[in-house]
């Protein structure tokens, strides 16, 4: 009895369990999808094909102002971020022996101090370009060997990109750049780019080139070291047909667009040809002209009405008083 019992339980259970699937089931794919469309327009405008990249102000030939002796600084006659010229004393630098002599004298007087100044004279640095100062760490006073730097020149600030292996083949010298600051992303510059690195770096285990973009003008806040961002113009084109990627679909190997035809509500696919594409857009080379609408289709699933039909697990409504008397 037991037995049987528990068959008849376990029957019961799998009928639930059978009856709520058809209702499911038919719940879900009676659903029928509500075709709608989004429209696009081509427009006339300018398209740019781009390799997009980080990149570092760097001075293009960085020149460290050693002294040719040892001994003690005198005089720093330039300030940091000052422009100097080619042969432009810098500062001035007395020899140990000098600064001994000097020392020396002071417990004599001044004019054994000016003898000396006169027949010692002191060791000047002297510019060997046109440049800027970017580095002036020392003060008068302080004492140095022929391996410290006294000043660092650079010719000029240039930006040094870093491009992917994958990109590389895309850029040229010559090609434009455009160069905008962590710091100041308001300040946009226009440049070129000067030099591809022959050879790679490893970083996170990318094969990365340098790329050296010189800045057409460089703004007073360019500082060694700030982090760039760097857009490099591979291709462009002005006053050409584009379209949002969006709008374009490949079927079987061509690029198709689904276009508003005469009938209401009904579409037709056009093949087009492609050209340039940025991140956003591509251009149409034919296939298409200014005038004509490209749709996009969108389907979402509407649940199906109520037939009248009836759930087994929900009470059956009460029966209207006609029924009742038939």
């Amino acid at each position: 009895m037991k037995a049987g019992k528990a068959k008849l339980i376990w029957g019961a259970v799998a009928a639930v369990v059978v009856v709520a699937g058809f209702f499911i089931f038919r719940a879900v794919f009676d659903s029928k999808p509500k075709v709608s469309y989004r429209e696009y327009r081509p427009e006339i405008g300018d398209i740019r094909q781009m390799v997009s990249t980080t990149a570092t102000i760097k001075p293009q030939n960085r020149l460290e102002i050693k002294s040719p002796v040892s001994g003690r600084i005198d005089q720093i006659l330039v300030r940091e971020g000052e422009f100097v010229k080619k042969g432009q004393v810098l500062a001035l630098v007395s020899s140990t022996e000098r600064a001994a002599l000097l020392d020396a004298a002071t417990q004599k007087g001044q004019s054994e101090v000016d003898y000396w100044n006169r027949v010692y004279n002191q060791t000047a640095l002297i510019s060997p370009i046109d440049g800027q100062v970017i580095v002036s760490n020392l003060n008068p006073g302080q004492t140095i060997t022929t391996s410290d730097a006294v000043l660092v020149l650079s010719d000029r600030l240039i930006v040094q990109a870093d491009v992917d292996e994958t990109d590389i083949g895309n850029v040229k010298v010559g090609q434009k750049a455009r160069i905008s600051l962590d710091a100041y992303p308001d300040i946009r510059v226009e440049g070129v780019v000067d030099h591809i690195y022959y050879e790679s770096t490893l970083v996170n285990n990318v094969n990365i080139y340098h790329v050296d973009i010189l800045p057409l003008t460089v703004p007073e806040v360019f500082r060694s070291g700030m982090s760039a961002n760097i857009d490099i113009i591979v291709k462009e084109k002005e006053n050409v047909l584009t379209l949002p990627l969006a709008a374009v679909r490949s079927q079987n190997g061509r690029s198709v667009v689904l276009m508003r035809a005469a009938a209401p509500d009904s579409v037709r696919r056009v093949p087009v040809r492609l050209g340039l594409q940025d991140d956003s857009n591509v251009e149409i080379e034919s296939g298409l002209s200014a005038s004509d609408v490209v749709v996009v289709q969108s389907k979402a699933f509407v649940l199906p009405k109520d037939d009248g039909g009836s759930n087994p697990f929900l009470p059956s409504p009460p029966r209207d008083k006609q029924k009742r008397k038939e």
